[in-house]
């Protein structure tokens, strides 16, 4: 990994910081989920930051950014776009939806229908959307962060489990700490969000992208990520455990954590980091049973492989 990458990945993470404070962690995954080309799903309670964070990543990689309100009533018309008559060229025009940005923010998701909540699964797994017959390209570095209000809340309803397999990483923000709310209550936030600059340009993001494929991960870890795989295919508490897509993300997800790290190959500590982001939201346990403590004990029962002395 060439200085000049890292550092482009630094900045990326030090303006982003600037705002959302004291959430390092958070930000080092929604950045690796933006270099693998995957999606971040966040499941959280309101006003603890998560669209703040997404409009300062937008703004750091000079990106265009949509938000779009997730309701009873919103249709995938609302979200994709429609084609209107028009009289005087007697012809059918094509008027753009909010989707068509780079980075789009799907605020609330769980909060409308499966049928508008599919309208994102294309776009989400194939770059493009399908309107009248005809495909239209998105940006190449589209990128969605949803968000989504706890399963008990009222009026909620639970996104399918081809849906959930398109997010890359489920992440949670949480409540800041007593000094870094502080910070918030005087109005540091919207203060640094205004001074937020790009620091990551297209032709950086692109190669930056590149870079991931390029981190290296041996037989070694290969095995090892498919004895995480299989051992939450055989878990008495697991219902459905990782499908065969879910380990490609995971291992994806692993390079481009790597990767942020500063790193050109993949550790077993890599893939640990981003375990309970990738399976939190793919696995369907038996009821009753602590996901947390779950993948907690899916780390812990697979022996992890021995580093080879150079």
């Amino acid at each position: 990994m060439e200085q000049g990458q890292h550092q482009s990945i630094q900045k990326l993470i030090a303006e982003m910081e600037k705002v959302v404070i004291g959430k390092r962690e958070v930000i080092e995954m929604t950045v690796a989920a933006l270099l693998a080309g995957g999606h971040v799903l966040f499941e959280d309670i309101p006003g603890v930051g998560k669209t703040v964070l997404v409009k300062t990543l937008a703004k750091a990689i000079h990106g265009a950014f949509s938000r779009v309100q997730f309701t009873p009533d919103l249709q995938p018309s609302d979200i994709t776009g429609i084609s209107i008559y028009n009289e005087q060229s007697q012809a059918f025009e094509f008027r753009p939806g909010p989707i068509f940005t780079r980075v789009l923010l799907a605020d609330e998701i769980n909060r409308t229908p499966p049928r508008t909540q599919a309208a994102l699964l294309e776009a989400m797994s194939e770059g493009s959307v399908t309107i009248d017959n005809q495909t239209y390209t998105l940006d190449e570095h589209f990128f969605v962060l949803a968000t989504q209000n706890p399963v008990e809340y009222e009026g909620t309803y639970p996104l399918p489990e081809a849906q959930l397999d398109r997010f890359l990483f489920r992440l949670t923000i949480g409540y800041p700490v007593y000094e870094d709310e502080l910070v918030l209550l005087l109005g540091g936030q919207e203060r640094a969000l205004a001074q937020v600059q790009p620091v990551v340009s297209e032709a950086e993001l692109r190669a930056l992208k590149a870079q991931v494929d390029a981190v290296t991960v041996t037989d070694q870890i290969s095995r090892y990520a498919l004895d995480l795989i299989r051992a939450s295919r055989e878990h008495p508490g697991i219902l459905l455990g990782i499908s065969p897509r879910g380990g490609i993300a995971f291992l994806r997800g692993a390079q481009a954590y790597a990767l942020v790290q500063g790193r050109n190959f993949v550790t077993p500590e890599d893939l640990q980091k981003v375990l309970g982001p990738v399976f939190g939201h793919r696995l369907l346990l038996n009821y009753g049973v602590d996901k947390e403590g779950l993948l907690q004990e899916l780390i812990d029962q697979v022996p992890v492989p021995v580093r080879k002395k150079s």
